[in-house]
């Protein structure tokens, strides 16, 4: 019986392509997702003529089920929108709660206390996906929002098959919180879910179905909002009724900038990841040789944009946090003027010495990611999160959901790094209903007024990387999705200092070469790319192999 109900859920009343190596001919609409649940119900809902705000919400909501390292009720994200050739910018993020303040993690010596913001229910900020998705609806969905709920609450009720990537994750967070003596309820909870069978989540089903059957109300009111209060309370959070009844998605104007004659639309502050993706993009133009372009991931090529990643990572310390607390100079630091100051002194042979790399401007890891295109050429693009693997680690007891732990995504205090080695200053200190800095970056590319490339991905501060790549890797290096998003990425941040993480599959010659220069050298493999690319006739995508994910192209 169960078989038959989770076949159900992947047969539907028309024809589709699973993407693999060769781009799809004269499709319509494509879908990326980093797993096979939501990737069939976002198809299914596209099928049904939905359009891609529709299929992004239903989406949503079954990561809440299927992927509980990231996907979420108890989180938050960004949306980057391309509807009837307008582009829009829905932040959804966390704010932090009422009681919180900038020294809540210190100790009376003015010491960070450890994991205090990473772990628990007091790491937690005021989450931010259920109203986020309700925004989205309200402005742009055209399918009824109780049916694009409802596929979430059947997979909680009646359950799904969990991959041996999700148990093996789950067994790795349960053992890492043991090993560092971490008091938290999340083996009580998903300790049962093993590989090849059905697992449920009752408490989720019923938080699910009063969000299905009454909108943002079903979360940020009655029964579910008072259920989180009172663990709140109970556990040491300081997330209360108010904090819930107050909180708000926020549009936002998309950073919009041309490139190469695209026009690349992004996220604003409060994520890092737009500008830096941006500066990235543009500081790499104006150091290339047009007569000797870079090989890929060639050293030199990898060395530049590392250096670039020095000057970018030091700018996201110092001038980049929530725009509504925090006036963000983001035109000066997009300025080709500017940008062009701070490639003059990159040089090939050497690599910058890390404590000599300043902000520029003289005044003052678990996520995931999905991309949508709609049979009309509409498009999403959305990165959603709970920080960390498994977020906090802490269920809501009688709600079903995780905790994100995003209060870790603020500077907890100035010059110390969180989670993902990034520091950070006074623009993202600590304030009571403030927007944590985030590293996400949803990002869609435009050709005229054509959507070209959807692409993002999970990973911290990570993603910067993966994102400005997996666009270098289409445009520069003319790769098709399945390339674009498999080739061998690395990663650079300032610090730790002269490190660079790499993917298998650098050349030998390249790593040697980087050595030499002076870099220390960390093999590891970090996000989840899932991208689509617009092509003349098709559509081509792609959900990045070793994972859950999937990418599935809708024919005529």
């Amino acid at each position: 019986m169960i078989n038959k109900f989770l076949l159900c859920i992947a047969l539907i009343s028309y024809s589709l392509t699973v993407v693999a190596n060769q781009p799809a001919k004269l499709s319509s609409a494509a879908v990326a997702m980093p797993d096979g649940y939501s990737a069939d119900v976002a198809a299914k809902i596209l099928a049904q003529g939905g359009n891609a705000v529709d299929a992004a919400i239903a989406a949503q909501f079954v990561l809440a089920v299927t992927l509980p390292e990231a996907g979420n009720v108890g989180g938050g994200g960004f949306m980057v929108i391309y509807k009837d050739k307008q582009s829009d910018f829905l932040d959804y993020r966390e704010v932090a709660p009422l009681k919180a303040h900038r020294d809540m993690y210190l100790d009376d010596a003015g010491n960070v206390i450890a994991n205090l913001s990473l772990y628990g229910a007091l790491s937690a900020g005021v989450p931010g996906t259920v109203d986020g998705m309700w925004q989205a609806h309200k402005k742009y969905g055209s399918l009824p929002w109780k049916s694009l709920v409802m596929p979430a609450v059947t997979l909680a009720k009646q359950g799904f098959i969990v991959d041996k990537n999700l148990e093996d994750n789950i067994k790795w967070r349960i053992e890492s919180f043991q090993q560092q003596g971490i008091n938290v309820n999340f083996a009580e909870h998903f300790a049962k879910a093993k590989t090849g069978t059905v697992f449920k989540q009752k408490n989720l089903a019923k938080t699910l179905q009063r969000i299905a059957d009454q909108g943002r109300n079903g979360f940020y009111h009655g029964e579910t909002a008072q259920i989180i209060a009172d663990f709140m309370n109970k556990h040491g959070g300081i997330i209360g009724y108010e904090d819930l009844k107050n909180y708000r998605a926020t549009w936002r104007k998309p950073l919009q900038k041309s490139w190469r004659g695209y026009q690349v639309i992004t996220a604003p502050p409060p994520s890092s990841g737009g500008i830096a993706i941006l500066q990235w993009l543009n500081m790499y133009d104006l150091l290339a040789d047009k007569t000797a372009p870079l090989a890929h991931n060639s050293a030199p090529y990898m060395h530049r944009l590392a250096e670039i990643g020095k000057r970018v990572f030091a700018d996201r310390a110092e001038y980049l946090g929530d725009p509504d607390f925090y006036e963000v100079p983001q035109a000066k630091l997009l300025a080709d003027s500017y940008l062009k100051t701070r490639i003059a002194d990159i040089s090939d042979q050497r690599i910058s010495v890390t404590k000599t790399i300043q902000p520029g401007l003289k005044e003052s890891r678990d996520t995931t990611h999905f991309s949508i295109i709609d049979k009309w050429g509409n498009a999403v693009s959305n990165t959603t999160t709970i920080n960390y693997t498994f977020g906090s680690g802490v269920i809501v007891d009688g709600a079903g959901f995780i905790l994100n732990d995003e209060m870790d995504d603020f500077s907890v205090k100035p010059g110390v790094a969180n989670v993902y080695g990034a520091v950070g200053g006074k623009a993202n200190e600590i304030q009571a209903n403030k927007r944590m800095l985030s590293s996400m970056t949803p990002t869609i590319l435009l050709k005229g007024d054509q959507v070209k490339l959807v692409t993002g991905s999970p990973g911290g501060t990570t993603i910067i990387s993966s994102v400005y790549q997996s666009i270098l890797n289409v445009i520069e290096f003319d790769m098709n999705a399945e390339q674009a998003v498999n080739a061998p990425r690395f990663h650079h941040q300032l610090l730790p200092k002269d490190v660079i993480e790499h993917y298998p599959g650098i050349a030998e010659q390249e790593k040697t070469a980087l050595l030499q220069l002076g870099y220390q050298l960390k093999e590891n493999r970090f996000g989840a790319v899932q991208l689509i690319i617009a092509n003349a006739q098709s559509l081509d995508a792609a959900a990045e192999s070793g994972g859950r994910g999937k990418a599935i192209v809708l024919k005529h």
